[in-house]
């Protein structure tokens, strides 16, 4: 996967705030060594979440094992936004959103969305979806963490693009690609923008943004390409 780390790094990945005196949350400290099981000098990476890693080596302090390793940015980044949606199921599209590759993930508020959160809700939603995507992107070695937006109203994001069933195939044009809620868009959400099919059946809400979110990775990583003839 563009923007995670080679194969045969190994070790663990965790992110850490200052890659030149790198230090452990004692959040990542304790899976480290609590569930991981690592030990005094077992390498790991550990990564900036901006583009940027080293190999370190495991201890009471973290001790640097090379030199800093600069990431290129992908050649285009990619989003998907999915409609709010009931029980823990809005985390576990983070946490998909983020294993892909996607670059930005955008929560959104449908008119047809079940969930409606408070302020409250909606303060302390974000902040889990934005620990699930950290806890994601260490676990798939991702150098780049996404952006995890805040709730955003479907009607702002005019350049969007919908999924929608019977539109048209998925193409690079698309880089950022809207999944509604399970009772789907609203005539006015979809007036005047480009739909996209994600295939033949119907999908769950959380099904349909990682489908969205395999294509448009497999597009603009270039993994998936036409065969001769089509």
């Amino acid at each position: 996967m563009i923007g995670a780390l080679p194969d045969g790094q190994g070790g663990p990945h965790v992110y850490v705030e200052d890659l030149d005196e790198p230090a452990l949350a004692d959040e990542d400290r304790h899976h480290l060594a609590r569930v991981l099981r690592l030990r005094d000098g077992d390498l790991l990476t550990v990564g900036d979440g901006l583009g940027q890693w080293r190999p370190a080596r495991f201890g009471s302090d973290l001790r640097i094992d090379g030199e800093v390793v600069e990431v290129p940015a992908p050649s285009r980044t990619v989003a998907v936004g999915f409609a709010l949606i009931k029980g823990g199921r809005p985390e576990l599209v983070v946490q998909k959103l983020t294993e892909l590759g996607v670059d930005h993930i955008l929560p959104l508020a449908a008119e047809r969305s079940v969930v409606r959160w408070d302020e409250a809700k909606v303060a302390s939603q974000y902040e889990r979806m934005v620990r699930v995507a950290r806890e994601a992107g260490m676990q798939s070695r991702r150098v780049r963490l996404p952006e995890v937006a805040p709730v955003t109203p479907v009607v702002s994001l005019f350049d969007a693009a919908m999924a929608e069933p019977g539109g048209e195939v998925l193409d690079t044009d698309v880089d950022v690609l809207l999944v509604g809620p399970e009772g789907g868009w609203t005539p006015e959400e979809l007036r005047e923008r480009r739909r996209i099919s994600l295939g033949p059946t119907i999908l769950r809400a959380e099904t349909a943004a990682i489908v969205a979110g395999v294509l448009l990775v497999a597009l603009r990583d270039g993994r998936v390409v036409k065969a001769a003839g089509d």
